[in-house]
């Protein structure tokens, strides 16, 4: 392909930018700034631009002459959303810059999935108060102390789910507003972990091991706190009945800290595990409600671990039961 004249003035400015820029003319392409080269490789240098712009309405717009913008989808990778700017210049040539707004795209469209799951979640519980507040309103419901004590034992079920939601939604967005800021307090996670253990009503169903007396490390002693709590409640909730609970803490010779909480459960079969972390995901949504499951203490613990710049893992087999475990960096 033959080289195309460029001026050099026009390289340079076209280099410094961000977006992946192409300078074009008589339908061929002059110069790609590195983003460009990076995105279509090093050969679309001085190529026919239909070949390297293979999309209709990027082509169209080319064509026109003038100057617009058109917004597409799949032009570099399949479902990738790209704006691309078409400016044309007084030597004859066009400008032509490409914006990628997938990343856009995919956050407003986890906004707007997260307001629906999270408004349905509270419709149901809501439905259900208000249907047996109505149902006691009757005289009839409400003369019989045996349906109006049944009734209020639902209405109170229900109304404890929706504060259950309401505080995880308001936890998670607390956590959100400081993901990006490292803690910078000293804690000992032995002792969080001591305290933790010791809160829970069934002791004789949870033991705790560690290979170390203290384990110090820069953290948020209430999110910490918050992800044993979460872990040790879902172990309870969905782990056998009469089964036990094993928490661990161990520090290995690099210093990092490994938590860890075991339970004896069904297990969870391998096509959840990717989605267990997500917002609302439940792998028994059925069994999640019935023990008072919100779908976010798994995504509240994910982005604590994340802040505190630890990794989360999640470890199951069918018949077997679950394990999840949190590595922190030493202080």
């Amino acid at each position: 392909m033959r080289d195309l004249p460029v001026p050099a003035a026009a390289i340079e400015l076209l280099d410094l930018l961000d977006p992946p820029s192409l300078l074009l003319r008589d339908g061929r392409i002059g110069h790609a700034n590195p983003p460009a080269v990076s995105l279509f490789g090093a050969h679309v240098q001085g190529q026919d631009v239909r070949l390297a712009l293979r999309h209709p309405d990027v082509l169209a717009l080319i064509t026109s002459g003038g100057n617009g913008s058109v917004r597409v989808t799949g032009l570099s990778t399949s479902g990738s959303i790209w704006e691309v700017q078409c400016n044309a210049l007084s030597d004859g040539q066009q400008f032509l810059m490409l914006t990628d707004l997938s990343v856009q795209a995919s956050v407003a469209r986890a906004h707007a999935d997260f307001v629906a799951n999270a408004s349905h979640e509270l419709r149901t519980p809501l439905a259900a108060v208000l249907g047996y507040v109505e149902t006691l309103m009757d005289p009839k419901a409400g003369d019989d102390p045996a349906t109006r004590n049944r009734f209020l034992g639902i209405i109170g079920k229900e109304a404890q789910r929706m504060q259950g939601l309401v505080e995880d939604l308001m936890s998670l967005s607390r956590i959100e507003a400081v993901k990006h800021q490292q803690p910078t307090e000293k804690v000992d996670l032995v002792a969080i972990a001591h305290l933790c253990v010791r809160e829970v009503a069934e002791q004789d169903r949870i033991t705790f091991s560690t290979n170390v007396e203290t384990a110090p490390m820069m953290g948020d002693q209430g999110q910490l706190a918050q992800v044993l709590r979460n872990l040790v409640e879902n172990a309870f909730k969905y782990g056998a009945a009469d089964g036990q609970i094993r928490v661990s803490l161990e520090q290995g010779q690099t210093g990092w800290i490994n938590v860890s909480v075991a339970d004896e459960g069904d297990g969870i079969a391998p096509e959840h595990m990717p989605r267990l972390t997500e917002r609302f995901y439940r792998a028994d949504a059925a069994r999640s409600r019935q023990v008072g499951g919100t779908g976010l203490g798994l995504s509240i613990v994910k982005h604590i671990v994340e802040r505190h710049r630890g990794r989360f893992d999640i470890v199951s087999r069918v018949g077997h039961g679950t394990t999840a475990t949190c590595i922190f960096p030493p202080a």
